[in-house]
């Protein structure tokens, strides 16, 4: 089900997807865990689930090749997100709609060229092959 507060951003800024916005919020919650900084089950975010500009965007990075693999890129542009600099524009699109919170010293400059996003998200990439416990059989009969 879409969010209306989101899809009236999408309709505000027409830069990025709807589905960028959702991914966003995946990855907020990735990045906690990742830097454990993860709200208890039950327990409203606070101060201390607070993740930097930076955080996210590596966050993000992270998530979208466990879920895209080598198509990440492909779908981040398909977003619109081609630099950092667009997750920011994400997350404080989220914040001007009280659907984010930040600091008094969290801004966009914050994501501008953190790294370069493709590279980041291509560079270095390997499948891996997980081994199962049945042999592999070839021209069974």
């Amino acid at each position: 089900m879409r969010h209306p507060d989101i899809a009236e951003i999408c309709r505000r800024d027409k830069r990025y997807a709807y589905e960028a916005y959702e991914f966003i919020f995946e990855a907020l919650g990735h990045t906690q865990k990742m830097v454990g900084k993860a709200p208890a089950t039950g327990q409203e975010p606070g101060q201390e689930n607070h993740v930097s500009g930076p955080e996210i965007v590596r966050g993000a990075v992270d998530l979208a090749r466990q879920e895209f693999g080598l198509l990440a890129k492909t779908v981040f542009h398909q977003w619109g997100l081609r630099r950092t600099d667009d997750l920011g524009e994400i997350v404080f699109n989220l914040i001007e709609a009280n659907l984010l919170s930040k600091t008094e010293t969290d801004s966009r400059a914050d994501f501008r060229d953190v790294f370069d996003l493709d590279r980041a998200l291509t560079e270095g990439y390997t499948i891996s092959l997980q081994p199962t416990d049945a042999p592999a059989r070839r021209g069974v009969r």
